[in-house]
Formats: structure tokens, sequence, C-alpha cells
């Protein structure tokens, strides 16, 4: 009776759970049987493997074998499993020592011929084998991303023969060294490129300064589109523990996450995205745009157009900054702290208010239209602002400061105070945190309460505003809030929402 266990993980969201591949060879009638609430793609490995240890020279035991993938509630999917469950029947058929298996896990699917194949979501099996102390097994063309934990030991095999002689020590695998990462990052499209809008350039500044959500209003061709674009640029660059963070989604989504790293993301979907495609889902759930933008961007164009039931699944993550999925066996979460841009016309033909007077929308049809965005979900949007039609002079004279370098330096020093002071950023400040960071005089509160029930705002409204007023004071490096901090945060919110 021979016994070996080899180490893997799961993909559960954007977790790793582990996953232990028990092995048992016994006497009797040769088979192999796989247990441990294994998917149609796992019981599938068992011909895999067979062939695939076979055409490697290898000894494929003709014996009773019997594999465990506990925990047995767990439910187990995907080829990731295979060369765990190759290595465990070599293991315990002797062909190399068990031992040899202690501190190793293994990820990887297994061709007919031996070969690995690469597997998504290699970085938070990465990121999880590390925090375990153990090095990780991983096809070569994973390796670059496994070698994103810094400190972990990567192993990258391009096939099953080749593994067994290291494990054997007759040849061993040199663990994996990273010539550095090559960043293909995409240049920031500058905010000089927009014509005018100072307004509206101040707006974005105030948003990208505490991590505020924006909506622009205004007819087309105003430059609502190309405003959203330059926010990216103006907020300060991710840390390494956001980055992974980033990279990690963007493994299980099975996006590249060596492309564009490490670059805030910015995620642009259509408005005839479903509300499984911005929130996620699907039977075996997948992250949705709102993750996808996670530590970045979500820009919403033509914001009514979106269906209301989509848009109102926005309103918790805006909150909590996840979202919970929830399935018959599990509920899996989803991290989705991200910054909200929209943009959206005044009205059906878009140019209600425009000087040109080309709007032919009746009331009815206009107030059709904005009951598309229910006032919860608006009341969610710090800085609302309309964007006005410029002048079509081709070539403006640039205002002083008016670019993106000077603006990501002013937005840099606000983050920074804001940390010192509060450990996060304005937008994100809970109750307590409110209290203590936005202090106003006894004078400017009467005058701020008088405000909020003349505009018929809600308390989060009055909240909200208050966080905007924050940003404003550490823009001009002051510690107080003044009233002229207040009056220019209340110019953001619409009234009688």
């Amino acid at each position: 009776m021979s016994l070996a266990i080899v180490h893997s993980r799961a993909q559960v969201g954007v977790g790793a759970p582990a996953v232990t591949v028990e092995t048992h060879l016994a006497n009797g009638l040769p088979s192999l049987t796989l247990v441990g609430l294994p998917e149609a793609s796992v019981k599938e490995s068992k011909d895999r493997v067979r062939s695939a240890i076979v055409n490697s020279q290898l000894n494929f035991p003709t014996r009773r074998i019997t594999q465990n993938l506990a925990p047995a509630d767990l439910p187990k999917d995907g080829g990731r499993y295979d060369l765990a469950i190759a290595l465990g029947i070599l293991a315990a058929s002797g062909q190399f020592p068990s031992a040899a298996l202690r501190d190793v896990e293994c990820l990887g699917e297994l061709a007919l011929s031996g070969a690995i194949r690469p597997v998504q979501g290699v970085l938070p099996a990465a990121l999880a084998a590390r925090e375990a102390g153990r090095a990780l097994v991983v096809p070569c063309e994973n390796a670059e991303e496994a070698s994103l934990a810094s400190g972990l030991v990567v192993i990258a095999a391009s096939n099953l023969l080749e593994l067994v002689c290291h494990f054997n020590e007759q040849q061993r695998i040199s663990p994996f060294s990273s010539n550095g990462l090559i960043l293909l990052n995409r240049p920031y499209p500058d905010l000089s490129e927009v014509q005018g809008q100072q307004a509206a350039k101040r707006a974005l500044l105030v948003a990208a300064a505490g991590a505020h959500n924006l909506l622009f209003s205004g007819p087309p061709g105003t430059g609502k589109t190309l405003l959203a674009s330059r926010l990216p640029g103006l907020l300060p660059p991710l840390d390494e523990r956001e980055a992974l963070e980033v990279a990690a989604i963007q493994s299980v989504a099975s996006l590249a996450p060596l492309t564009h790293w490490p670059q805030r993301p910015f995620r642009h979907p259509h408005h005839s995205a479903s509300g499984a495609a911005l929130v996620g889902g699907g039977s075996r759930p997948q992250p949705g745009e709102i993750t996808l933008a996670h530590h970045g961007v979500l820009f919403l164009d033509e914001l009514p157009e979106f269906d209301r039931k989509v848009l109102e699944v926005l309103r918790e993550p805006l909150e909590s900054g996840e979202i919970v999925i929830a399935r018959a066996r599990d509920k899996i979460r989803f991290p989705a702290r991200f910054q909200l841009v929209a943009a959206m016309n005044p009205c059906p033909c878009g140019y209600l208010g425009d000087p040109s007077s080309r709007c032919s929308c009746s009331t009815d049809q206009i107030a059709r239209y904005r009951n598309k965005l229910s006032g919860p979900l608006l009341d969610r949007i710090d800085l609302h602002l309309t964007v006005a039609r410029e002048t079509t002079a081709l070539n403006p004279t640039p205002q002083p400061g008016d670019d993106t370098a000077h603006a990501a330096a002013r937005v840099a020093a606000a983050r920074e105070r804001q940390f010192k002071r509060q450990g996060c950023a304005n937008a994100f400040l809970d109750l307590p945190g409110l209290k203590a960071h936005c202090k106003l005089s006894t004078a400017d509160e009467h005058w701020l309460e008088t405000a909020c029930e003349r505009l018929t705002l809600s308390l989060r409204a009055a909240h909200r505003l208050l966080k905007v007023a924050r940003t404003l004071a550490d823009l001009e490096e002051v510690a107080q809030i003044g009233r002229g901090h207040v009056a220019e945060a209340l110019q953001y919110r619409p009234s009688s929402q």
C-alpha cells in the first residue's frame, strides 16, 4: 500500500483555496477513481494523465488507484489539477521520492504528449503559495505571471518527464528568474488636449484628488468622453499591493496581467451590457466590469441608455467596495473599489439648453429620459457638472498648468495629505472619520444645514458634500474647511434628488 500527497490550488472568485490531492495505490483490478467533488473536466483528466505518463516514457501503475481531492465539499473544475494528479500517481508508485513534494504546490494542464499547458488564475495561487511558504510549479507560459509574487520560488516546467528528473535530482530545474517585467504601459492621453472646459477640468481634478464619483451632462460633442479618458492619468500610481490585486483579477478573467501592468484599469462597457456583464456572474462566476475596474475607473457613457435594473446593481458596490454573487453552493465575493465616471445628454435629442436651440423634445420625453436614473443612484455620485459647448477654434491657446503632469502632481500631493491624516482617500471616509476630519465652524455648519434644506439634499448627499469640501481644502493645502470650499462643493450637487 502506497500513499502520496500533492498540494495544489483551486480558483474561487479571485481567491485560491488549498486543494490536497491524495493518491492511494492498492492491490486489485487496475482502475483509477477520482473522488472529492470533481466536475466533468476534472474527471476527464484520468485519460489525459494516463496518456501523458505513458508518452513521457514513465510507468503507469497497473494497480487500483484512488485519488481524493480534498476538501471534499469544494467543487473542482478545469484542467489545473492534471499535473498534481499525475505527480501523485508517480510519487505513490515510487518513480520519485514523495518527500520531494512536501514543500511544493503544482498547477498545470497536461497534454497527451506529456507537455504542460498553461492555466488561468495563476497569480492568486502564487500569492497564496507564498503565504503558505511553499514553492510553486507552473507551466513555462505562466512563470512570468507567478513571479509577480515577490519572494516566491517558481519552478517552470515544460513537460512531465523534465519535472520527474528534477524531483529525482537527476537534472535540477533552476528557479525561474524574471529578467524584469516588460511594462507595456500605454501613454495616458494628456489633459491639455481637451480644448477649453476649465470648469470640467476643475471637477476632474477634484474627482481625482478625493476619489469621488463624477457625472458629466451636456450636449453631444462637448468633450465628456474626452475628459473621462484623462482621469486615469491624473490618479496616483498603484502601489505594489494594489497592482497585485489588479493583476490577480485580470489573471482570473483570462486577461494578460502583464499587459499595461501596473497601470490603473479604465473600463468602458457598452450601454447594452447586461447585469451579469457589469457585476459578474455565470454558472462559474467570473468578475464583471466593476471588478475589472477595481482600483481604477469605470466609465459609463450614455448613462440613461443603460437598463435601469443594470444600473441599480451599482448602488451597493459603490458603498461597500465589493460585490457578492450568491449561488446555490456558495457566495463569492469580488472586490469592486472603483471610481465611477458617467456621461449623459440632458435630453433624448441631446440639445436641451444648447445655444443653438435645436432641442425638439417635449417635457414628457425629457422627464421619461431623466427618470431612467434613480435618485438613490444619483445620490451616490459626488460631483455633477454640466458641460457646455465651447468655441470651435482649431488652435486654442493652452492655459498655464493645464496639462496632465501638473494636475497629477497636485492630485498626488492632496492624496498624500489624506493618507497621512486618515489613511484613505476622502471619498472612503466612514462616519467617524467624517466627524473627525471634516469639521466646520459653527457658523458654516448652520449655513450648510440651511443650504441642504433649501436644496432638499439627503443626509447621504450632505455627507458626500462634506467629503468634496475636504478635498477642495486639501487641494489648497489648508487644514480647515472654509465656507468657500463648502460653497464650491454645493455647486456640484443637483437639488431635489
